[in-house]
């Protein structure tokens, strides 16, 4: 969630955001009662596939992948909290795919998935990843290779993934149009919140349009100008 809260879109569109850079493919789709920004990332000239954050409402994230005709290789997660990844789990299963992510920093936020899902009145179910990131780690989907970044703060082991060549970044609840991520839930660190966003996104450059949990996709030039709490002029 945003520091500032997040409007939730209404539940009966499907895909809210669709895009194409290149070989480059996403589709944003809003999931749980939070409207939690599931993407599904493609390479178009392989239709290999990965799914970003599926913290619920899986059957509308498998309906966009046979709408599409792709095959997801993995399910890639920025961080551990329930609406981000609730979902992923089960979504393995169905798949039988890997997950990967987020950083080990969170082990104990994927480890409370189940106690998250009893108090937020959706489910979770923990699971241990078949492969941890790191920063500096990478991520093939397809033809493309996304670049991994350790940025903590709204959980300490919070990674965003970006693709250098396409110039897009998922950035889970790091950064939001206008907003950034809470961090007055246990592990957040706002100070070190600010510290990512500042050396790790921004130098990224300011025409990197970025897919954020929640709310509309903006760009990094955008949020360093005008976002109130890490934009020019802000404390």
């Amino acid at each position: 969630m945003s520091q500032r809260g997040h409007r939730a879109a209404g539940r009966g569109a499907v895909f809210v955001e669709y895009g194409q850079v290149e070989m480059l493919r996403f589709t944003i789709i809003p999931v749980t009662p939070y409207q939690q920004n599931c993407s599904v990332l493609w390479c178009s000239r392989t239709k290999r596939a990965a799914v970003v954050d599926p913290g619920g409402d899986l059957e509308r994230i498998k309906q966009l992948i046979d709408s599409q005709g792709l095959v997801v290789e993995r399910i890639l997660i920025t961080h551990g909290h329930l609406d981000h990844a609730g979902g992923a789990a089960a979504l393995a299963e169905q798949l039988a795919v890997p997950i990967e992510g987020p950083h080990p920093e969170d082990r104990f936020w994927i480890d409370m998935l189940p106690e998250q899902g009893r108090m937020m009145g959706f489910a979770g179910q923990a699971f241990t990843p078949q492969r941890w990131l790191e920063d500096g780690d990478t991520v093939d989907v397809g033809e493309m290779r996304l670049e991994v970044l350790h940025c903590p703060g709204h959980t300490p082991g919070h990674v965003v993934f970006f693709q250098p060549e396409w110039r897009l970044a998922a950035v889970g609840d790091v950064l939001f149009a206008g907003s950034i991520g809470r961090t007055d839930l246990p592990g957040g660190d706002h100070r070190a919140l600010l510290h990512a966003i500042r050396t790790k996104l921004w130098p990224l450059g300011d025409d990197v349009r970025f897919i954020p949990g929640h709310g509309p996709m903006s760009t990094f030039g955008d949020e360093r100008k005008s976002n109130p709490f890490v934009g020019e002029g802000s404390a």
